[in-house]
């Protein structure tokens, strides 16, 4: 008897877990079906299940899918098997292709407004013959020209970036949808796609600024401020589930899901309106571009920023508190992957690492929520000193030389406290929010464009981690984080070049836009060669609100 059976879809990219091949058929189980692509041929009605029992029993597990339309029997006698036949002949293969294309967890904008014809637009492109890499690229450019049309300043300019904003998501979901239609995963291809995501939004953000500038309103601080913003609640979100994806409950304690925050959670999800409206306040990124290019069309780059920081904020609040909440009402072990995986992605470079090795042995003393407190105050220490001091003054600095201990003190031990995993966002927003103080405060005409291109080049070096990570080749060599300086080396030069130059007008600026091009020339660099050269799996950021 042969038996072809449906099993889940993976994310575009992804290589691991059950391939959706759109066939139905019958399939050799009696107690629930088993996901295979294989001809069986069973002696008897119970061998499905004896191999299923043993499978158990030896710890695998048996994966078994959601058929939906599909069909999955063990015909008794021919009567039974006619009538599995007749039901498997009723089933549409090419319907169930289309939808297995649209991820089965997305936002409300995506879901309603978008894969109802994207899934369309994806199978278009499969007949003739495109790949998702081709369709990722074409919403790249047409992001890149409603940035273009946003820098214009003009109303009408306005209105094209939003109208092509919404093009280029459509292409976004679309580029997905036809890996996942057509069966066509590569490395590349998620690198590309998970990466432009970021590229795409924080050039529009370069395209309002320069809009605005058009017209006389300066606004690149709120730009700046909107990336550093929506990148910190990325960083949270790795981060975390990076903290927790394989955590084991503790002896006597729970893991992250058997918490009473995450009990809470699942019996929300029971109520049909409250799925869409908790994933309509993370303001995941169809709702987030579709705010943006409504408001781009309809009012001022100010507004839009205005907006945008007000929702992220309320965003980034809403998911970190629960969060927090989670991993202290947890009792969990941190496996060694995890803690290896926020040591990564803390970014420590030289300077906090001399430090980290002075201070190991002591710091084993430490209490468990120490780290995170040491991290966060000389994170918050920096931004104040930097908000208030004189910037030609000396007190930056020191506050900068502060920060590289107490940096070192916070990674001198392996991250297993309860809130450690916020140690690698506190770290992002000290380093982010730093820049943009400095900038913003040097009153200097070209400086927070060019601390823009600054954050956006680190910014990109932070991604690249986060997705090597996830494709389980771990984080960048040594030796880049080592020559781009670690986040600490940063932002104690971006200090010191502000107190030196900040009052020769155009030196400022000329510096930070060499640091941001040395930066983004190293990273690029090695990223590109990684992964044109690297067969590292794929990965992708299914079913998250990226």
């Amino acid at each position: 008897m042969t038996a072809v059976a449906d099993g889940g879809s993976p994310a575009r990219g992804g290589t691991t877990g059950p391939h959706r091949t759109g066939a139905a058929s019958t399939i050799a189980s009696t107690t629930a079906p088993i996901a295979a692509s294989a001809t069986v041929t069973a002696p008897g009605a119970v061998f499905a299940d004896r191999v299923a029992a043993a499978l158990d029993a030896d710890g695998p597990g048996v994966h078994r899918p959601d058929l939906g339309s599909l069909v999955a029997v063990v015909p008794a006698d021919a009567a039974a098997r006619q009538q599995a036949e007749s039901a498997l002949s009723a089933v549409d293969d090419e319907a169930v292709r289309l939808r297995s294309a649209v991820k089965a967890r997305d936002g409300f904008f995506t879901t309603f407004c978008v894969s109802p014809y994207s899934r369309y637009l994806a199978r278009w492109c499969a007949r003739r013959g495109l790949t998702p890499n081709q369709v990722t690229t074409a919403s790249l450019l047409t992001a890149l020209i409603a940035a273009a049309c946003a820098a214009t300043g003009t109303r009408g300019g306005f209105v094209a970036a939003g109208v092509l904003l919404l093009l280029s998501f459509v292409l976004d979901c679309t580029d997905g949808q036809l890996a996942r239609y057509s069966l066509q995963y590569s490395t590349l291809g998620a690198w590309l796609d998970a990466t432009f995501d970021r590229a795409k939004e924080y050039a529009y953000y370069a395209g309002l600024a320069l809009g605005a500038a058009r017209g006389g309103d300066d606004v690149w601080a709120l730009a700046l401020a909107a990336m550093v913003l929506q990148t910190c609640r990325h960083v949270v979100d790795f981060a975390f589930n990076e903290a927790n994806a394989d955590a084991t409950a503790a002896p006597g304690g729970k893991a992250v899901a058997g918490t009473p925050t995450a009990a809470l959670s699942t019996r929300l999800d029971s109520v049909g309106w409250t799925v869409w409206a908790r994933r309509m306040i993370v303001l995941p990124i169809g709702e987030r571009w579709a705010m943006i290019a409504v408001l781009t069309a309809l009012t001022t780059p100010r507004t839009v920023f205005y907006a945008l920081l007000i929702g992220c904020a309320f965003a980034a609040c809403y998911t970190t508190a629960g969060r927090v909440l989670r991993s202290v009402t947890r009792k969990a072990v941190r496996t060694e992957r995890a803690a290896r995986a926020l040591a990564d992605l803390a970014d420590s470079g030289p300077l906090a690492e001399g430090v980290a090795a002075l201070l190991r042995r002591p710091a084993r003393a430490l209490p468990g929520l120490l780290p995170f407190l040491t991290a966060f105050a000389g994170g918050a220490a920096l931004v104040a000193t930097a908000s208030l001091a004189p910037l030609d003054s000396p007190w930056p600095v020191v506050a900068a030389l502060v920060y590289v201990l107490t940096s070192g003190l916070a990674v001198a031990r392996p991250p297993a406290g309860a809130l450690d995993w916020l140690i690698p966002p506190v770290f992002r927003a000290a380093e982010y929010g730093t820049v943009l103080v400095l900038a913003a405060r040097s009153e200097v005409n070209g400086a927070l464009p060019a601390a823009y291109g600054l954050v956006a080049a680190v910014a990109y070096h932070h991604y690249d981690t986060v997705y090597r990570i996830r494709g389980g080749s771990g984080a960048p060599p040594r030796w880049l984080v080592r020559a781009t300086g670690g986040h600490e080396g940063r932002t104690l030069a971006v200090t010191a070049l502000a107190a030196v130059l900040v009052t020769r007008q155009s030196a400022f600026p000329l510096a930070l836009t060499a640091l941001a091009a040395a930066v983004a020339l190293v990273v690029l660099a090695e990223s590109i060669r990684f992964w044109v050269s690297s067969g590292a799996p794929a990965v992708h950021d299914e079913g998250e609100p990226a």
